[in-house]
């Protein structure tokens, strides 16, 4: 079956799909952030690994079957390794409570002149998950 695509024009974008939110979530990784693949995770596939072509752009697949991702890398621990979690809005604020994140800093993201696209407001939420792992 041949994949329909995201379309940018048209479609709703579940995640701001770009090179910079890609690269934060890199870093996130590289400075360690505990993460255990499940369903409902997008994951970056940087090093081009997974044979099919993503339906969204830059090489982020969605995780609807665990048992598909475990039979293309062998284990979850080679998903963690090969692969770069992709944060939502909602899990990184868990993130953020987890990591004690401070409230106001997250309203702050909010309250910023002028104000912030969608995309935008993820990767403040990113930047405060690094600030945090750097600091623990």
């Amino acid at each position: 079956m041949k994949p329909i695509h995201f379309e940018p024009l048209t479609d709703l974008a579940p995640m701001p799909f770009d090179s910079q939110i890609c690269q934060l979530a890199l870093k996130i990784k590289r400075l360690g952030i505990n993460w255990q693949p499940h369903v409902g995770c997008f994951v970056w596939d940087p090093d081009n690994t997974i044979a099919v072509d993503s339906p969204f752009p830059h090489r982020i697949y969605f995780v609807l079957s665990l048992a598909r991702f475990i039979d293309i890398f062998g284990s979850r621990a080679a998903i963690v390794e090969k692969l770069v979690w992709m944060p939502t809005w909602h899990q990184a604020r868990l993130l953020c409570q987890q990591l004690k994140v401070p409230d106001d800093a997250i309203a702050q993201i909010w309250q910023s002149r002028p104000s912030l696209s969608a995309g935008n407001e993820l990767q403040k939420i990113y930047e405060q998950i690094i600030v945090a792992l750097q600091n623990r």
